[in-house]
């Protein structure tokens, strides 16, 4: 990021050593590519040397760092099957955050080491960038690359943007025009190209320290290996299952996974509502269950009327407990059956003595018993 933006620096793991992204603007040195595709430039992407940003953001890492050796392992670890876009003013990077389109000002083919210059890409620019830079409202180039965080190496170029608030002080402007002049006189004093062995190649790509050995790199390919066989063999994919394929598959996965089946499942009011109606039959025939136990127990005097509350708490608690204590209990046979044996009781009142209410009140009041009042009346 340039001038006085934000930063745009985040750091992503890889198998060998911490990476992180950084967003710098360089200048535009943009060029007319040699062949018949006029729409390609040469756009300077970083300086020959180590380099900071001169906005004032904080550096993880003393300076980033680029050299013919490190340019090698960038070239190296370029693919042109998906090119890198240019856009302006890094947008890709700011369109969640401001709701803004982000339109292709280019896309970046290939990448070049110029000793002595740098790392250029070689870029095909839409016809309304080329107008914009041939007319001055666009002036510099700002690359977003990724750096080890050990050592400060250039990794990978991720993209760019086109700018005019530069972070690297410095670097010379040239317009298009002027470019032709200075391809010129590059290709006349031509600089020896670095050579990137298969084994820097294939470090690069599987993201290694350049000091791996051919042991160590066979073995790093053949755990990538390994692991993608198993992924294929557990997703059920044939193998030679592309790298779509097997994502779509996993993606497949999670979806089907969060998202229930109406035939296996039912809505939770409806358990709700058939949990109470099981708790409520439960609860009636339990009900029923301790009645059946206690009405006899009252009849018989195995139960006193003041326990039957206490019975049937227990029994709704324990229908065991309740049936243990009613089979030990014992029977009041005076609450089983009458004290008369069955028979009337014998007469009281008048009935016993002959003797009426008001008669029964003087023999009181001449304290004398029913009996003695009778036989002398």
């Amino acid at each position: 990021m340039s001038g006085t933006a934000a930063p745009f620096i985040a750091s992503t793991p890889t198998a060998a050593t911490a990476i992180a992204l950084a967003a710098c603007a360089f200048t535009a040195h943009a060029q007319p590519m040699d062949g018949a595709d006029a729409a390609r430039v040469l756009l300077q992407l970083l300086p020959a040397s180590d380099f900071t940003p001169s906005d004032g953001r904080d550096m993880d890492v003393p300076a980033w760092r680029i050299n013919a050796t490190i340019a090698g392992r960038v070239i190296a670890a370029f693919s042109a099957a998906q090119p890198p876009v240019i856009d302006y003013e890094h947008q890709t990077l700011h369109k969640e955050a401001n709701g803004q389109p982000a339109p292709a000002a280019g896309w970046v083919h290939g990448l070049r080491w110029i000793e002595g210059r740098g790392l250029f890409a070689e870029a095909e620019l839409t016809e309304r960038a080329r107008a914009m830079v041939a007319a001055g409202e666009y002036r510099y180039f700002s690359p977003v690359f990724e750096y080890s965080k050990s050592t400060g190496d250039v990794a990978r170029i991720v993209m760019g943007a086109l700018t005019n608030h530069p972070a690297i002080a410095g670097m010379q402007a040239v317009d298009l025009m002027a470019a032709a002049s200075a391809r010129l006189a590059a290709h006349s004093h031509p600089q020896p190209e670095s050579t990137v062995t298969l084994l820097q190649q294939l470090l690069a790509a599987l993201g290694l320290p350049d000091t791996t050995t051919e042991d160590a790199a066979l073995a790093a390919c053949a755990s990538i290996k390994a692991q993608a066989d198993a992924a294929r063999s557990a997703l059920a994919l044939q193998g030679d299952a592309t790298a779509d394929t097997v994502t779509a598959a996993c993606t497949s996965l999670r979806t089907a996974g969060t998202t229930p089946d109406p035939a296996l499942y039912v809505p939770v009011a409806v358990v709700e509502e058939l949990k109470a109606s099981v708790a409520a039959l439960s609860a009636q025939h339990l009900g029923r269950q301790v009645q059946d136990l206690i009405a006899p127990a009252l009849a018989d005097g195995r139960l006193l009327p003041a326990q039957e509350a206490w019975a049937r708490d227990l029994g709704k608690t324990s229908m065991a407990a309740l049936t243990q204590y009613l089979q030990t209990a014992q029977p009041i046979a005076a609450l089983a059956a009458t004290q008369t044996g069955g028979r009337a009781p014998a007469a009281t009142g008048a009935d016993a003595h002959g003797l009426t209410t008001e008669e029964l009140a003087v023999a009181a009041a001449c304290g004398m018993t029913p009996e003695q009042f009778a036989r002398g009346r």
